[in-house]
């Protein structure tokens, strides 16, 4: 899986990821966060305890710094409501389902990849279902909220948020498959009994 050296580059290389694309949610680069988490519950397993509420206070930090760049007030903001907090569990669902990949995780083959997009599908599921729906019901910006009004919203976001954790995590997984195979090609060119 990932040696402990190579978990300060990888919460490093995810932090730099997710500081650089959450500036604009919506803009041309998509917002990496929800497959930061993912991939950081796959690679930081070992290391929830303090890697998941550090990235959990940048995507807070960098969400402020943005409407305090903006001339706002971050506690009056549409997206910052007592919902915002609920991103809390929200991300840690995807963390969660990172983290349960890396649990059964045996190296890069079919079984890995059905694992990997049915691990994801669910945790950005209950991510969107979390953070959606706390937004939706807690915050004042629906002004009269329905069950129907909901599943709209729920549903008319759900593939878009998976679209782009999918992105993000396929190149992960790439490089994670690179990786092995250049581990794989450097153990067949050592001489026997090194």
């Amino acid at each position: 899986m990932t040696p402990s050296s190579h978990r300060l580059p990888a919460l490093l290389l995810l932090a730099a990821l997710l500081a650089a694309t959450r500036i604009n949610h919506f803009g041309a680069i998509p917002d990496a966060s929800w497959a930061v988490f993912f991939v950081g519950g796959f690679y930081l397993r070992g290391w929830t305890r303090w890697a998941f509420p550090a990235l959990m206070a940048l995507a807070v930090l960098v969400d402020y710094l943005v409407i305090r760049g903006q001339g706002l007030n971050f506690w009056q903001h549409y997206c910052v409501s007592p919902a915002y907090w609920c991103l809390i569990p929200a991300y840690f669902a995807l963390w969660a389902g990172g983290s349960w990949l890396a649990g059964r995780y045996r190296g890069a083959d079919w079984r890995a990849l059905g694992l990997t997009a049915a691990s994801l599908v669910v945790a950005v599921a209950v991510c969107h279902l979390i953070a959606q729906g706390s937004f939706y019901w807690v915050s004042r910006s629906v002004p009269n909220p329905t069950i129907a009004g909901w599943w709209q919203n729920y549903s008319d976001w759900l593939l878009p948020y998976l679209g782009s954790a999918a992105l993000y995590t396929a190149l992960a997984a790439a490089v994670q498959v690179g990786v092995e195979q250049l581990a794989r090609l450097g153990q067949r060119g050592q001489p026997a009994g090194h």
